[in-house]
């Protein structure tokens, strides 16, 4: 159970630090009151040294910031790299363990609003748990995300060499592709029941474009849902799915899309599975599959550059 006089206490010094931020604004910002990527104001500690991630993207960005020794607690998911899985368990992103986390005192949470709970954030804000929220919908913001979360995390230098390095690779391959006359219609599948794609507010329909494809579910809906007629209709030219379990079901979702063989993508033997983790998570990794996706989309260009 929580301690609660304890909780009290940070209860009452966070109150104590919101009131000085309100009476002296900037003159205290620079100290410990950052604004997260939602636009919250969060109280931060100048030096974290218990931090928790609870989403697979933000434990990948903070080893690839060299900062896992700050780790004290990452969700079920978290699996990479390899010495992600030894750490304390926090539940799923999607439902949080609220005990485990207090239990494992952390004077730091990171957050995704795609995924976790606003109730949980709320009650872990309620015991003077500071949680800093990221928001990566495309390329651009998951690289904010990683200069935040470096600056968050007194790796600022090395956030800007990874930044750097992912835009120089981005710039690569929207050169190679600049030269292309055509640019297929692309339908990205995640997971194989019910059929769900990706609109347009996505990390993965910001991939599809600067890998010089179309995504012909581009739309309001960031995770639309289709049937078997709405296929057909979108006549794609190459469909690539993505799965957790991969091949076993790779062959299961492909064996559905072959009964349906007046789609380009069928007739010209152009179905590809792909690894998820490479495209859903927001993370240093996204460019691995940006350079995959021009594989698949483009086979006669090359997307590496490392």
């Amino acid at each position: 159970m929580v301690n609660s006089e304890h909780m009290k206490f940070r209860r009452l010094i966070n109150i104590f630090t919101i009131l000085i931020w309100l009476c002296f604004g900037e003159l205290y910002a620079t100290a410990g009151i950052v604004t997260d990527q939602l636009g919250r104001k969060v109280i931060v500690p100048e030096n974290p040294r218990r931090v928790i991630s609870l989403a697979p993207g933000i434990t990948e960005i903070i080893f690839a910031l060299n900062r896992e020794s700050l780790l004290k607690g990452v969700t079920r998911h978290c699996d990479f790299p390899a010495e992600a899985k030894l750490l304390p368990r926090v539940g799923s992103y999607v439902e949080l363990d609220l005990e485990k986390i207090i239990s494992l005192n952390p004077d730091l949470c990171i957050a995704i609003k795609d995924g976790n709970p606003k109730s949980v954030i709320d009650r872990l804000e309620s015991f003077g748990i500071p949680v800093y929220a990221v928001d990566p919908r495309n390329l651009e913001s998951v690289m904010e995300s990683i200069l935040a979360i470096g600056g968050l995390l007194g790796a600022d230098k090395r956030a800007d060499i990874l930044v750097k390095n992912m835009r120089s690779r981005i710039r690569h391959v929207t050169e190679l592709v600049a030269a292309t006359s055509h640019k297929p219609r692309v339908f990205f599948q995640i997971g194989a029941v019910p059929v769900v794609s990706v609109g347009t507010r996505t990390y993965i329909h910001d991939l599809i474009m600067l890998a010089g494809g179309i995504n012909v579910t581009a739309g309001d809906t960031p995770y639309p849902r289709f049937g078997r007629e709405q296929l057909i209709a979108l006549s794609p030219e190459v469909v690539i799915i993505t799965s957790m379990e991969r091949r076993d079901v790779f062959e299961q979702v492909l064996a559905e899309w072959n009964k349906w063989p007046q789609i380009p993508a069928v007739q010209n033997k152009r179905i590809y599975n792909a690894n998820s983790d490479l495209f859903d998570r927001p993370s240093p990794r996204l460019v691995d599959g940006l350079e995959a996706l021009v594989k698949l989309i483009h086979p006669g260009l090359s997307g590496d550059k490392k």
